[in-house]
């Protein structure tokens, strides 16, 4: 008979495995980005092939830009004596933090041969302006 304590040591080595199963296969479905930045912007750029602009949201809330779209591809091809039909179906989300010093307010989205790019600008630093402090007697 096998106690407690050494069948629950059992349970871990099995499930380890699994434990992140959830997170690959939505990394699998994510689509393939990139994020790089230069002196004017950041840029975000995401493979969306087949997908159509009216599918695809792109949102910012509190530093965060958001892209949620839904895909939907077929392909299908036919021989004398073979068929082979391929699917595509699903919803994906991706989010992308940004820096402290983007300009959230200016995000522009461009979709083109299947590949969204996102631009959004890095903010004009304010340089701070002299100010004279009143001196105080007594």
């Amino acid at each position: 008979m096998v106690e407690k304590s050494q069948n629950a040591g059992l349970w871990p080595t099995f499930y380890e495995p699994f434990r992140h199963l959830g997170t690959r296969v939505a990394d699998w479905l994510s689509p393939a980005s990139d994020a790089k930045a230069d002196d004017n912007a950041y840029r975000i750029s995401m493979e969306l092939p087949g997908v159509e602009e009216k599918d695809i949201d792109v949102s910012v809330h509190e530093g965060v830009v958001t892209v949620k779209g839904e895909k939907s591809a077929e392909r299908e091809e036919k021989g004398d004596t073979w068929f082979f039909s391929e699917r595509q179906y699903g919803a994906f989300s991706r989010t992308f933090r940004l820096p402290g010093d983007a300009d959230g307010e200016k995000i522009e989205a461009h979709l083109k041969d299947g590949v969204l790019n996102i631009s959004v600008p890095k903010a004009t630093a304010k340089s701070p302006e002299a100010r004279k402090i009143a001196i105080k007697t007594g």
